[in-house]
C-alpha cells in the first residue's frame, strides 16, 4: 500500500474508533432525570435509523438513502460537543427543584431561544469539522451537507427525519415512564402539540399513547 493509502485507512480507523465513544455516552436528557442506565446516543440513533427507514418507506418522493445517511450521521458530532437539553441552560443544582422543573417545559423569549440555538449550533459545527477533517474530502462535504440538511431542515428528508429524531425520543420517554414512572409526560406532549405535524408520525404517536398510556384519554 502506497503512503497515501496507509494515511486514509489509518484516518478512517481513527474516525471509527472515535465515533465508537457515542456507545458508552448517555443521553443527558435521561440523565438529568435520574434514569438508572440510561441509553446511550449509539443506541438512539441505531432505532432512529430503523424508524426512519421503515416510517419513510411509506412517504412518497423521500430519498430513503438520504435519511439513512441523515440518521446515521446527525449526533456525530457529540462525540466532541456531547448532548445537550432545552433545560440545561436553567437547571437547578438541587436534586429535588431539578426534579420539580422536569415536571414543566421549559420557555424562553424569542431572543433567548435564538440565543442558545446559535450557540448549539456553533459549538456542534465545530465539533463535526475535528471529527470529520481526515476524512476524504468528498465524504466530507456529504456529511457537512447532511448535518446541515437535518440542522436546518433544507429538504423533505431533513424534515422528516428532524421530526422523526424527535420521535424515538418520544418513545423512549414513554418506555423509562411505563418502567420507572419518570420523567413527567407532561411536558412531552406539549413540545409534541408545538413540533409534530407529520400525518404519518402523528398517527404513530396515538398509536404509542394508547399503548402506553391505556388508561388514559387521547392527547394528541
Amino acid at each position: 500500500m502506497d503512503i497515501g493509502g496507509f494515511r486514509l485507512m489509518n484516518n478512517l480507523v481513527d474516525f471509527f474508533h472515535e465515533i465508537g465513544k457515542l456507545k458508552g455516552k448517555p443521553r443527558r436528557g435521561w440523565v438529568i432525570n435520574d434514569i438508572k442506565n440510561p441509553e446511550s446516543i449509539a443506541e438512539h440513533t441505531f432505532r432512529a435509523a430503523v424508524m426512519a427507514w421503515v416510517l419513510g418507506d411509506k412517504k412518497k418522493n423521500l430519498n430513503i438513502e438520504k435519511v439513512l445517511k441523515m440518521a446515521l450521521m446527525h449526533d456525530l458530532c457529540e462525540v466532541y460537543a456531547g448532548d445537550t437539553t432545552p433545560y440545561d441552560s436553567i437547571l437547578p443544582r438541587s436534586k429535588k427543584k431539578r426534579a420539580e422543573l422536569m415536571k414543566t417545559w421549559p420557555r424562553f423569549s424569542n431572543a433567548e431561544r435564538r440565543r442558545l440555538a446559535k450557540e448549539k449550533h456553533k459549538r456542534e459545527n465545530k465539533a463535526l469539522e475535528q471529527l470529520i477533517k481526515n476524512l476524504p474530502i468528498g465524504l466530507k462535504k456529504e456529511m457537512k451537507s447532511l448535518w446541515l440538511d437535518y440542522e436546518n431542515g433544507l429538504s423533505a428528508e431533513g424534515r422528516f427525519f428532524r421530526q422523526m429524531d424527535r420521535i424515538e425520543n418520544f418513545l423512549q420517554s414513554m418506555e423509562y415512564w411505563q418502567k420507572y414512572k419518570k420523567p413527567p409526560q407532561g411536558p412531552w406532549w406539549a413540545w409534541a402539540r408545538e413540533l409534530f405535524d407529520d400525518p404519518l408520525l402523528l398517527d404513530i404517536i396515538g398509536e404509542m399513547d394508547k399503548k402506553f398510556h391505556k388508561d388514559k384519554k387521547p392527547r394528541i
